[in-house]
């Protein structure tokens, strides 16, 4: 495989990746002919602030979470959450913005980690899959699924698969008569991130 197409989904390559993954998949076409082009490339590429938001939405939908990051950013004042604007809110602030008190901690720690240098964002891009999803997941609050949806929509990676979403494995069952997300995974790649932003598009609907 190509190493330009396994380093980043830029707008080209989301072009390329929907054409193959609606020659090879008759439902994926149907979602793509529906939703659209995918609109990963588009997404804030700002690392703390993705990790930050990925946190936020941790078992929650996506319209609550996007409720609390709206009012979190407001109350942070910035466009952007840094670490530094973070750590200058206080907990009570942001527990009035609508967020739990573990995921102020593990915000906090990120952030914390990040202006250390602990945690060192450009080194991550270069790490493998498995690599990074390891550095990451020693962060407090920071589970593979975070780790992996980090890779996904901020790091731009095209072949993602979170076999634990729960949502994606609720899709997988309704549109593919009860195979599996692991079943699908061999058709996708190397496009599963792609895959699975039309499943996520599907559930939104």
């Amino acid at each position: 495989m190509n190493k330009k197409i396994m380093e980043k989904l830029t707008a080209q390559e989301l072009r390329r990746a929907e054409s193959y993954l609606a020659g090879n998949d008759r439902v994926m076409k149907e979602l793509i002919d529906q939703f659209g082009p995918c609109t990963l490339a588009k997404r804030s590429n700002k690392p703390f602030a993705s990790l930050a938001r990925t946190i936020i939405g941790q078992q929650l939908s996506a319209k609550a979470a996007n409720a609390i990051e709206k009012r979190i950013k407001d109350t942070v004042g910035a466009g952007e959450i840094t670490p530094e604007s973070w750590l200058a809110v206080s907990e009570d602030e942001l527990r009035t913005a609508g967020l739990s008190r573990p995921k102020i901690r593990y915000i906090g720690e990120l952030a914390n980690s990040v202006i250390s240098g602990t945690v060192n964002f450009q080194t991550l891009k270069q790490m493998d899959e498995s690599s990074c999803i390891h550095a990451l997941t020693k962060l407090p609050g920071i589970g593979t699924w975070t780790a992996q949806m980090y890779l996904i929509s901020c790091q731009k990676r095209p072949n993602i698969l979170a076999l634990d979403d729960a949502g994606l494995r609720r899709a997988a069952r309704a549109l593919y008569d009860d195979h599996t997300l692991q079943d699908m995974e061999p058709l996708w790649s190397p496009y599963c991130s792609v895959a699975s932003w039309y499943l996520w598009k599907y559930l939104d609907e």
